[in-house]
């Protein structure tokens, strides 16, 4: 892991939820959401793959009743992601965007769930969407903002500043699609900073990043890294595959923690004292690698 991670800075909506470990239905500790790693989503139209989703390796995971779901199938694939968050199920719920009619229904039947861990907002492109989606939901529900378009890139700080906002996400296939984008690196470069100075200008953790489509693991440790070195601090996948890789190249690598342990111990040791303008650069990064490995369960090396 790279330096140029973006600290997570933002309370969390939902007060519940902030600052501590989740549980899956199987009482195993996940990462809190404003430092969760990998987000997968699993369509809503498959109710019997939920409990597989929440025993697998994803620091959270996303119920989809949007892109995933064919419109005809939307109120049943509502219907069973409601009753799996009833019945004791805990997930995020990514939704149709404010435009569609979709929304309404959506935020509806989602109000007052228990197992509700927040809202992936699709195809965000203003604070009012957020606002709206935030207030329908009783104001405390945390809402993770989809960038989908150029329109969204452009007013992606005015969205992380927006009251309910959480966190953002890139969705990489549609923007492509929006603006004639290739995959590569460096087109992409551009609505992934973005993203990660809007983040820091509202305050926010540090931004998803869009999935990597295919099977291939050294495309994805290569995409992962790439989107570390930007800035972002997660990743949404599409596949359980998928999860291992993305948690290791996200967290800090075990010299990154040794590194840490042994600048923490030297600081400590001569008093606090800053010796020059490097320190404190070192302090904050030594201190978010330490605060990320005891979330992450990673040790230092030997």
């Amino acid at each position: 892991m790279t330096d140029t991670t973006t600290t997570a800075g933002a309370p969390d909506a939902a007060p519940s939820a902030a600052g501590t470990a989740s549980s899956t239905t199987t009482g195993r500790s996940k990462p809190p959401a404003d430092i969760a790693r990998s987000w997968l989503l699993v369509p809503g139209t498959a109710p019997e793959r939920f409990d597989q989703a929440a025993r697998s390796r994803a620091d959270q995971i996303v119920l989809d009743i949007e892109d995933a779901v064919d419109p005809a199938r939307k109120p049943a694939a509502r219907d069973d992601v409601v009753a799996w968050l009833t019945a004791g199920g805990r997930a995020w719920v990514r939704i149709n965007d404010r435009s569609t009619d979709f929304w309404s229904d959506d935020v509806d039947a989602l109000l007052g769930l228990p197992g509700l861990q927040g809202v992936m907002l699709a195809k965000t492109e203003a604070p009012e969407h957020v606002t709206e989606t935030f207030d329908r939901l009783g104001g405390a529900v945390r809402v993770l903002a989809l960038v989908e378009s150029a329109l969204g890139i452009e007013e992606s700080p005015s969205i992380a500043k927006a009251r309910g906002a959480f966190r953002l996400a890139f969705g990489s296939g549609d923007y492509r699609r929006d603006t004639g984008t290739s995959a590569d690196d460096l087109a992409m470069a551009y609505p992934r900073s973005r993203l990660v100075v809007a983040s820091r200008i509202g305050g926010l953790p540090g931004p998803i990043d869009g999935p990597t489509v295919g099977s291939s693991h050294p495309v994805l440790r290569e995409q992962a890294g790439v989107a570390v070195a930007l800035g972002l601090t997660g990743k949404l996948c599409l596949d359980v595959e998928q999860l291992p890789v993305i948690n290791e190249v996200i967290s800090p690598t075990p010299s990154d923690v040794a590194w840490a342990q042994d600048f923490l111990a030297d600081f400590e040791g001569r008093g606090r004292v800053i010796r020059d303008g490097s320190d404190l650069p070192r302090l904050g990064r030594a201190q978010k690698i330490e605060k990320l490995a005891n979330a992450f369960g990673v040790a230092p090396a030997s």
